[in-house]
């Protein structure tokens, strides 16, 4: 490649290139790399201050980093060097410990295009994603205010029921974190505190030993298995003064308070592995509050389960196909006309309630609303029923045949909707890729009780999710 026509294509040259080098860099997999000193100082201050400071190390041809492995120092090295970095370098696997070297290095526009990076991993499938990134991250961060990253992963965690993340999957400092996060904060979460107690319970004694993890277990029914008090056969818990120890550190993140009573004293309290001073604080809580009325569920408890968002095979036209565990509704080749879908999830009360829907595909007819389930034709357009209330791709909205004009189109494959539902005030209003919009003007006296819906024909493919800020 010829030289000095892209600054950015030259600088690329040089990349751990030992000719242009005058510094080996030793990281944490025992991996070297080489730099040239006076471009990393020039771009960051750590760097500068490590290489310039007039001590040992600016002497050295050698400088080592314990905790940052190759292949993060190799992304620094490229940013440093270039301003950018390959777009497809960043994955899962290496995300977190990237953003740790960015944030050592104190190069806060990496930091931002990693950060972007991690949003669109979480939002592609944050359950399967945010776990064990979650629990990565605690190994090597700690929790602060300014830490984006950790605020990030904790926001998304906390949105999924801890009963469906398998254990192992969330390590002891991750939950620690998770926990701390939502300890007494107005943050959204949903899982309800007996839930948060049996899972760490459990997650701590599985560490423990097997035999108690299996006691454990036994003794801890899910919130859904619980019609009743049943006396479990009163087995003792192997090391059971070990399961108290390593339970501390989380208990003091527990709210006990949030637990119902008959919870506390028939399953929690007899199991002997919560200090007994937390217990009878609960009691007294108890006794002098005039504020018994505690969510079960910390913070802004969420209205849905991650579960609760997904296509309903009992209500879908004959020519839809939903895959996917439910998440994902696509039409079949001779589906011609538009057939409609609703999802399983209720929506009633006076409540607000708020999801996303991604168009995966779209040709030419994409619809997206509430419908009510009185008198609903799943296999005819949705916008010329009189309970059907959608918005199509080419930005108007219509019910019982009448449209509007609302929006801009956004007739393009990975468009996302979010549809904002005022029970209260029975209206609805759309944000559309970023952009939200007031509310649909006609739509004024909305039901009762509605459904999510989608309505569109071949090759159209929908996504539902729950909406996420990120």
């Amino acid at each position: 490649m010829t030289k000095g026509y892209s600054l950015e294509n030259d600088l690329r040259l040089l990349l751990n290139n030992p000719k242009y080098s005058d510094i080996e860099i030793l990281c944490e997999d025992e991996k070297k790399l080489h730099g040239c000193k006076a471009i990393l100082a020039a771009r960051s201050e750590v760097f500068d201050r490590l290489l310039y400071n007039g001590i040992k190390e600016s002497h050295e041809k050698q400088i080592s980093f314990p905790k940052i492995n190759s292949f993060a120092m190799g992304i620094i090295l490229e940013y440093t060097y270039t301003g950018s970095i390959k777009e497809d370098s960043l994955t899962k696997n290496n995300i977190i410990e990237t953003f740790y070297a960015a944030d050592f290095f104190q190069l806060p526009d990496l930091q931002e295009i990693i950060i972007k990076t991690l949003k669109n991993t979480l939002n592609n499938n944050h359950i399967e994603n945010s776990p064990e990134l979650l629990s990565k991250a605690a190994e090597i961060m700690s929790l602060t205010e300014d830490n984006t990253l950790l605020n990030l992963l904790t926001e998304s965690v906390a949105t999924i029921p801890l009963n469906i993340i398998e254990f192992g999957r969330l390590s002891i400092a991750g939950l620690q974190l998770l926990l701390s996060y939502t300890h007494e904060k107005e943050k959204p979460f949903a899982t309800p505190e007996y839930e948060v107690f049996r899972y760490s319970a459990i997650l701590v004694a599985k560490q423990v030993s097997n035999d108690a993890c299996k006691i454990l277990m036994e003794k801890l029914p899910i919130l859904e298995q619980i019609k009743q008090i049943v006396q479990v056969e009163n087995k003792s818990i192997p090391d059971h003064q070990k399961v108290a120890k390593e339970l501390e550190p989380l208990a003091k993140y527990i709210d006990f308070r949030r637990i119902e009573g008959r919870l506390l004293v028939d399953i929690i309290e007899p199991l002997e592995i919560i200090p007994a001073e937390i217990i009878l604080n609960v009691y007294r809580y108890s006794i002098k509050s005039k504020n018994l009325d505690l969510n079960n569920i910390r913070g802004i408890p969420i209205k849905f389960y991650e579960t609760d968002y997904v296509w309903d095979h009992s209500a879908c036209g004959p020519k839809l196909i939903i895959e996917n565990n439910g998440k994902v509704v696509s039409a079949k080749n001779d589906c011609n006309k538009c057939q409609n879908v609703r999802a399983k999830m209720i929506l009633e009360n006076e409540d607000i309630f708020e999801w996303d829907v991604i168009i995966e595909k779209n040709y030419n007819s994409a619809w997206v609303g509430v419908c009510a389930s009185e008198n609903f034709n799943y296999e005819s357009w949705a916008g010329n029923q009189p309970t059907g209330w959608v918005l199509g791709s080419y930005g108007n909205c219509y019910n019982s045949g009448n449209g509007q004009s609302y929006c801009p189109s956004f007739n393009k494959d990975g468009a996302k909707i979010t549809v904002h539902l005022d029970m209260n005030k029975k209206t609805c209003a759309f944000t559309i890729n970023g952009t939200k919009y007031a509310e649909v003007s006609s739509w004024n006296n909305l039901p009762s009780k509605l459904y999510p819906i989608v309505s569109f024909r071949h090759p159209g493919r929908f996504r539902i999710q729950p909406h996420q800020e990120i």
